[in-house]
């Protein structure tokens, strides 16, 4: 059996990454799920770009501020207590737009792990 205690704060920031983001996943040494918590000033978005995954199902649950996601259809507002739900194939954008008048935080879950963001480009 194995058993984990963690408080995100106490971990290292991850390096050259757009917003303050600290891996659970790393820290737990989870195999079979990506959860990281993302702090996002205004101005900041939540990866390093627009993005899909091939098979990977990805939830951000919104603790404190509003999310704004970007998607081909619409932008989605969410709220404090509210989730986000992408499943694969489906392009995202997460962020915390320039006008904000607050920070949002956000823990976010995916599995599997291992599957790399694809670029995505809305232009093309």
């Amino acid at each position: 059996m194995g058993y984990h205690q963690i408080d995100p704060q106490d971990l290292s920031e991850t390096q050259d990454y757009p917003c303050d983001r600290h891996g659970i996943s790393d820290a737990a040494e989870l195999h079979a799920l990506h959860a990281a918590t993302y702090e996002m000033a205004p101005g900041e978005d939540l990866s390093r770009a627009y993005h899909y995954h091939e098979t990977r199902e990805e939830l951000f649950y919104v603790l404190d501020g509003t999310l704004h996601v970007e998607t081909p259809d619409a932008e989605y507002v969410v709220s404090a207590s509210e989730a986000f739900i992408a499943e694969p194939e489906s392009p995202h954008r997460a962020h915390n737009p320039a006008d904000a008048d607050e920070s949002v935080t956000v823990l976010g879950v995916g599995a599997p792990p291992t599957d790399i963001a694809r670029p995505y480009d809305p232009d093309a």
